[in-house]
């Protein structure tokens, strides 16, 4: 038998029209989300009284996006909204009157990778419909429908295949909200190793797993050794705080607003700031532990980690506590991603919005992104092919 020749062979396969990246393993996705966490609430981009080694460790591995936003709400709601444009990929502007339900014409990224093959969980907070989170993840624990509620008492169902989440299937959470969600995560994932080590075909399951957390969502009620923290004297107020807002947005009286009295006194608002903190440091423990199993269960190397937030909080800032309102406290929001060649300790100053996401990660996973997806992809940015994101 005739053979030819190294250089020849060599040559032909560098004539193949094979991108680099299909070479690879469909790669896996964990999607961590925090509620209602202020963009400076992370160590590593310079707030120097939080305690966020978790966050931090993410930063130092993959990307920061310094000006990442909520484009903001059709409701008082704002969680609704931005979850809807985070599992869509539609603009503000294009969202139905309803957002506390995702109809079924519209196909969710979730719903998307699922239909590709992705073995799609989620665990924490569902605001988006029974009927959109059903077609949309193929399993569940600890999930909780609806809103806000007690971080020790909060009532949640488990994944049922035949998508009925009647109340009288709610158990209580056995854990703290942010504790609990991290190990129904963690369980999620050393099941996933388990499932990756009796394949023996060659075939690869990769898995999208959302993490979305309550915290640090109100009531501030974070445990005991974490409020320990963050002691008033600590605390510094806002630089733009202000004992009440200047005039009446239109939203001075719901109940957000309602958590601190008027006027705002800097006792009351270090106060908040420090449970606020206490939830946030706890949530980041919970994390740690997360990325901890993906590393010991040997998954991390494929694994793109996504974290951000729904949008951000007043606490205190121009004489507000809550979210309702367009200022940079409330609408800009952390953004990290960890992924194979996305360069470590990278910074992006680009504006970008979080429904981009949605055809980042569909770019990234190397599928069609949500036929109603408006979102720019931020894969260039990723690695380092492009520098321009949104122009505003």
């Amino acid at each position: 038998m005739k053979f030819a020749p190294i250089w020849m062979t060599l040559l032909l396969m560098a004539a193949l029209p094979v991108d680099a990246d299909e070479a690879k393993s469909p790669p896996n996705i964990l999607w961590i989300v925090s509620d209602d966490q202020r963009a400076d609430t992370i160590a590593a981009q310079g707030n120097a009284t939080i305690l966020t080694p978790s966050l931090d460790r993410l930063a130092r591995q993959g990307i920061s996006f310094n000006s990442a936003y909520c484009m903001g709400s059709t409701s008082g709601a704002v969680c609704a909204p931005s979850r809807y444009m985070m599992m869509t990929g539609r603009s503000l502007h294009r969202l139905p009157g309803n957002v506390f339900n995702i109809p079924e014409q519209e196909v969710t990224l979730p719903q998307r990778l699922r239909e590709a093959g992705w073995n799609t969980f989620f665990t924490g907070k569902w605001h988006n419909g029974k009927a959109a989170y059903q077609r949309s993840f193929g399993g569940g624990a600890e999930i909780f429908f609806g809103g806000m509620g007690s971080h020790t008492k909060l009532m949640v169902h488990d994944h049922q295949p035949d998508g009925k989440y009647p109340d009288s299937k709610r158990h209580p959470l056995p854990a703290f909200s942010s504790t609990a969600f991290a190990d129904a995560a963690i369980r999620f994932i050393e099941e996933q190793a388990i499932i990756e080590e009796q394949v023996s075909d060659g075939r690869n399951n990769p898995f999208f797993a959302c993490v979305f957390f309550t915290a640090p969502h109100d009531p501030l009620t974070p445990p005991t050794k974490f409020l320990s923290m963050y002691p008033k004297e600590k605390m510094s107020l806002p630089a733009n705080f202000l004992p009440e807002h200047p005039f009446d947005n239109g939203e001075l009286k719901i109940r957000d607003e309602k958590l601190a009295p008027f006027p705002r006194t800097p006792e009351v608002v270090k106060e908040h700031l420090g449970a606020y903190y206490a939830m946030i440091s706890h949530m980041d423990a919970q994390v740690g532990r997360i990325i901890d199993a993906l590393q010991k269960t040997g998954l991390a190397d494929n694994t793109m980690v996504v974290f951000t937030s729904d949008h951000g909080l007043a606490v205190g800032s121009h004489g507000l506590m809550g979210k309702q309102n367009l200022y940079e406290h409330s609408t800009r929001v952390p953004l990290l991603i960890v992924g194979p060649g996305i360069e470590a300790g990278s910074v992006c100053e680009q504006p970008v919005y979080l429904h981009d996401l949605v055809p980042t990660i569909s770019d990234w996973a190397r599928i069609d992104a949500p036929e109603f997806s408006e979102g720019k992809s931020l894969v260039g940015l990723l690695n380092g092919t492009s520098e321009q994101g949104r122009s505003s």
